[in-house]
């Protein structure tokens, strides 16, 4: 894939922008979705704020509003179309007001017709694989006083060098590869992500130093399929190899993909020194059946032995989950298979949803004849289940010493401060702001629901830090 440097573009885009009469001053963004979203977010506040707006917490007060929407879900979708039609009503009272939509939800099939013809409201629409034209698409719209929708069906290239405003000083998020070649039979990803796409090693190094050299503490790498990075094998590996070089004092990445688990990977969990002992790894169901007309390409077997190498190499790893409850056609049978993995494996956490058909993905046109009132019966018991294993894990951690990262002050309240350990777990603890952005030693002393409660034991010295 094409690489595409934003510097080499016409910069006269954004002075144009800056001086355009009666262009948005401030402006607001709605994240909705994955951390992939977020981080294109960022992007998008930085092409904005070059063009010289400014951030504007307060939705309603923001003379631009952008909603960056998710599809995975119909319910991402319900929620993100519910939004944007209660905007309606506050562009009558402020009609000055741009509203502006874009993310999964506008790549897919028939949307753009669909705003057109539903949202005569919205002033811009794009999609992900044009977020790079934001300025230029801005641009015309106020110019030409009219709507502009346009949504590609295709990405032209890698755009390097993007402006872009964090939201934190001390842990960030880097992509490194974008879309998805699984085509998994309930997933939408690839229809409005694209095919699988890398960052080259050294433009993601790059802007991991330039983090680090700023201050960061802990970096994500993202991808759709981050594990596939490169096309697959050993790439990622060597990429997290080179990253753990670079002083960050932890590294994390998501999402992965079973399939693609390779040995070399699994390694890195018990060779690198700023690597977490957290690792997301998706396996929908527990059921081989299931697992096949998902189209996972692995088994259950499969999957229970990468646990094993993985608790092998890194024994306190820690393992969260997806668990997609009711797929068409899974009986209760197959679906308490998924119930006994989970059992097996003792996840820390598990993202459960109940199947969701996504127009255009090959299951959505399976038959489905268990009912909603029995699927939601379903996640019920295994939520139950879950919750189990998370609070005993949780037990198990009262009395050690941990590091924390202070991400800032806990849902506790005033007084409070929350941050994570380096398997992932949530902490919070008695503190004060400027704990936040440092790593410190936390006593753990007890357990809420599925956080960890603990006390100040003093600053973390970088020698005796084991990320």
């Amino acid at each position: 894939m094409e690489r595409i440097s934003h510097r080499d573009r016409d910069e006269n885009i954004y002075e144009a922008l800056c001086n355009e009469p009666g262009r948005p001053k401030t402006y607001h963004i709605v994240t909705m979705g994955c951390q992939m979203n977020v981080r294109d977010s960022e992007t998008m506040a930085g092409t904005l704020e070059k063009a010289g707006m400014v951030y504007e917490g307060e939705r309603n007060k923001a003379d631009l509003i952008l909603y960056n929407t998710c599809a995975v879900r119909e319910n991402a979708e319900n929620k993100a179309l519910g939004n944007v039609i209660w905007l309606k009503e506050l562009k009558a009272v402020r009609p000055e007001l741009f509203i502006a939509v874009t993310g999964c939800m506008m790549q897919e099939e028939g949307m753009a017709e669909r705003v057109l013809k539903s949202y005569p409201f919205i002033d811009l629409a794009f999609g992900t694989h044009n977020q790079q034209e934001l300025p230029g698409l801005l641009l015309r719209a106020i110019r030409g006083r009219r709507r502009v929708v346009e949504v590609w069906n295709e990405p032209d290239g890698i755009h390097e060098d993007m402006p872009v405003k964090r939201n934190s000083t001390f842990q960030h998020f880097v992509t490194v590869m974008y879309g998805c070649n699984n085509f998994c039979s309930y997933c939408v990803v690839p229809y409005v992500r694209g095919r699988e796409r890398s960052r080259s090693q050294e433009d993601v190094l790059d802007e991991m130093k330039r983090l680090v050299d700023s201050g960061a503490k802990e970096i994500t790498l993202l991808g759709q399929n981050v594990n596939s990075y490169g096309g697959g094998g050993d790439a990622f590996a060597n990429l997290l190899r080179k990253a753990d070089g670079l002083g960050v004092e932890r590294i994390r990445f998501m999402t992965s993909h079973p399939k693609d688990m390779s040995d070399e990977l699994i390694a890195c969990f018990g060779e690198l020194t700023h690597l977490c002992p957290q690792l997301h790894l998706p396996v929908q169901a527990g059921c081989d059946r299931v697992l096949s007309e998902m189209n996972r390409r692995y088994t259950k077997e499969k999957y229970m032995g990468l646990v094993e190498k993985l608790r092998t190499v890194c024994p306190d790893i820690g393992l969260t989950t997806d668990i997609i409850v009711g797929f068409p056609s899974e009986t209760y049978e197959e679906f308490r298979e998924t119930v006994e993995l989970m059992k097996a494996v003792r996840y820390d956490a598990a993202f459960t949803f109940v199947y969701s058909p996504r127009p255009g993905t090959r299951a959505a046109g399976m038959p489905d004849p268990v009912s909603a009132q029995e699927k939601s019966r379903w996640i019920q018991e295994l939520i139950a289940v879950q919750q189990e294993i998370t609070q005993d894990i949780c037990r198990q951690r009262i009395g050690e010493v941990d590091q924390v990262l202070v991400e800032g002050e806990s849902a506790r309240g005033s007084g409070y401060m929350g941050g994570k350990t380096p398997r992932g777990h949530m902490v919070n603890f008695p503190g004060n702001g400027d704990m936040i952005g440092r790593i410190v030693k936390v006593r753990i002393v007890d357990t809420g629901k599925n956080t960890l409660r603990g006390e100040y034991v003093g600053p973390a010295d970088r020698a005796e830090r084991n990320i």
